[in-house]
């Protein structure tokens, strides 16, 4: 056992230890890919450490969806109601906007319209028939601005609807519950270790 851990008490390192097997669902590489990159990194983009992290989800849906944690946990969420295209559209087009070359640029635009936008799609996310078409009309001069409507109707949905059930959800207020505890106790690792 690493010296540090041996000098705690064995009630903090029980603690530490539910800690981590609470934590479990949310620590997993996120099945998302690139989009989210690894949710197992100490602190986030913003200098936060895990549990702060955690706790900051909750001041509004940007937090949420600014931290590599929180979208990998809110996506799982969403899968345990099987409503995670909203989220996977939204990345989708956060990715997409990152491209720079025309031909990645009107290829990977139809894509995503087959994949969420198009009737019957695989992922159909849930939007009014005026702004498919208008979705479908920006592709035809695709840029990197032709989901920005879709997008922001999939944003507005999650962030009226989804966002609030995921921080009544159970798994989220005893994570956030487990946060609070090991932002406020001096015998709980700031992040709890994984392997």
């Amino acid at each position: 056992m690493c010296r540090t851990l041996a000098a705690f008490p064995t009630t903090c390192l029980e603690r530490a230890k539910e800690f981590k097997t609470r934590l479990g669902i949310f620590l997993h590489k996120s099945e998302l890919g690139s989009d989210t990159g690894s949710v197992g990194s100490k602190h986030s983009k913003e200098g936060r450490n895990f549990p702060e992290d955690v706790l900051a989800w909750r001041e509004s849906f940007d937090l949420l969806l600014s931290s590599r944690n929180g979208v990998a946990a809110f996506h799982t969420f969403l899968k345990t109601e099987f409503s995670e295209e909203n989220l996977e559209f939204w990345l989708a087009c956060e990715e997409f906007k990152k491209l720079r070359s025309a031909t990645k640029l009107a290829s990977r635009a139809h894509r995503i319209f087959e994949e969420f936008i198009r009737c019957e799609a695989p992922k159909e996310v849930n939007i009014d028939h005026e702004t498919r078409e208008l979705t479908r009309t920006n592709l035809q001069a695709a840029t990197a601005a032709c989901f920005d409507v879709a997008q922001g109707k999939a944003r507005a949905l999650m962030e009226k609807d989804s966002y609030p059930r995921f921080l009544k959800s159970p798994a989220y207020r005893d994570l956030a519950a487990q946060a609070s505890a090991a932002t406020s106790s001096p015998c709980s690792p700031a992040e709890p270790s994984h392997t």
